[in-house]
């Protein structure tokens, strides 16, 4: 077995075109503090964060190269505490009073997701994990006109009718077994 070290992911870099309205998006949505910036080969660099122990969890780098429409990664994804649609939907507020666009509401079993773009067209995931797995890729769509009491019934009748759902304890115990096998 050749097991790597722990690793996990801890911050992206994304190449921007108009640095201050990117910096001031994230820092809006996000609440995250510019922790550090300065200019490195001719490029000016953002460094962004939420977390005193994490120097950045985002860099923004200035030279985009790519015309807007072009995509440079399929999104990036910001996990909320457990089961908490109170602030998804903090979040589906806040993102639509800043200007965000494409905005969608997911359903996936075993997240509570919303989608958009930042003023670049770069594409944002903010979800919730809920109690429950449910084999992927499945979705439907999160009605936010619905209580949080309607959306987790709904969830766990609709997942119940795909014959994979299960405790997301239960999940993570097999995944854990299948990772120590390895």
């Amino acid at each position: 077995m050749n097991t790597p070290p722990p690793a996990q992911l801890t911050h992206l870099g994304l190449y921007v075109d108009d640095m201050d309205a990117m910096v001031g998006f994230y820092a809006e949505l996000m609440g995250m503090a510019v922790s550090d910036s300065g200019e490195f080969l001719g490029r000016r660099l953002t460094f962004l964060s939420r977390k005193a122990d994490e120097h950045h969890q985002l860099v923004l780098v200035t030279g985009r190269e790519a015309p807007r429409g072009t995509v440079l990664l399929s999104q990036l994804s910001f996990r909320l505490n457990d089961d908490d649609l109170g602030s998804l939907r903090w979040f589906h507020r806040r993102a639509l009073e800043l200007g965000a666009a494409g905005m969608e509401g997911r359903n996936h079993g075993n997240s509570w997701s919303i989608y958009f773009e930042d003023p670049e067209g770069n594409r944002l995931e903010l979800y919730t994990p809920t109690p429950w797995y449910v084999s992927q890729p499945w979705r439907v769509t999160l009605d936010f006109d619905r209580s949080d009491e309607e959306i987790r019934a709904e969830t766990e009748k609709l997942i119940g009718e795909t014959g994979t759902a299960k405790p997301v304890e239960v999940w993570q115990q097999e995944l854990a077994a299948r990772l120590a096998a390895q």
